[in-house]
């Protein structure tokens, strides 16, 4: 694998691996599973309307990481993914699936701020987020005007954006995420599957050499 990849993991071993799974879900009803439409001939762990980040096509393999925008833990992992992305690019695929965790105030309005912007083709400047988790994470009341203004930082168009926040089927979109995450057994966040296998990781090298793996390195 390349070096720079192993070196940042390798630093943030301590932070990153430890706690990857944060909170437990104490739910006991079961949703429904998606209907053979939702995912006929889409990338494994995915429906047809996941977002990819990267695409590398349909033979490469697919990392999904289900994530909390709030969770410091997936704040943690995001300078590394983005290591990764870079240092494999072209070679795997990349997909985010969102799961808002019930105790995160700002979760949600984080995951429709998201959803929101990929109604516009804005998914990958507003998935950074991670970067500005300081201003508004840990933060015991809604902050659903700042996200609005990191939308309009980046330019969307303002009306179709309060438009989607208000729409009940972007956050439904949200939640088909969230609960497909639940029938695959995802208890917190950050989760990684690749090519539709949960990783379960004790270092933080796991990752990438279950990628390395996957695509014969």
């Amino acid at each position: 694998m390349k070096t720079p990849v192993r070196a940042t993991l390798i630093a943030g071993a301590v932070v990153i691996v430890v706690p990857v799974v944060v909170l437990i879900l104490a739910m006991t009803n079961k949703p429904d599973a998606p209907t053979p439409a939702e995912t006929e001939g889409a990338l494994p762990g995915t429906r047809v309307n996941s977002h990819v980040l990267d695409d590398a096509g349909p033979d490469a393999p697919t990392l999904v990481e289900f994530l909390d925008f709030e969770c410091e833990v997936c704040g943690a992992f995001y300078p590394v993914i983005e290591q990764i992305r870079e240092d494999y690019d072209g070679e795997i695929n990349y997909v985010i699936r969102y799961f808002p965790l019930p105790g995160h105030h700002n979760s949600m309005n984080a995951a429709l701020a998201a959803e929101a912007a990929a109604q516009q083709g804005q998914l990958e400047p507003m998935y950074h987020l991670f970067e500005t988790q300081s201003q508004w994470g840990e933060q015991q009341v809604s902050l659903a005007p700042l996200f609005r203004d990191f939308a309009q930082e980046l330019g969307l168009e303002m009306k179709q954006y309060d438009a989607a926040i208000a729409d009940p089927a972007t956050q439904a979109r949200v939640e088909d995420d969230f609960n497909d995450g639940r029938l695959m057994n995802v208890t917190g966040t950050p989760t990684f599957f690749l090519d539709g296998e949960k990783l379960e990781l004790s270092q933080p090298a796991d990752l990438t050499d279950a990628i390395d793996s996957a695509i014969g390195r």
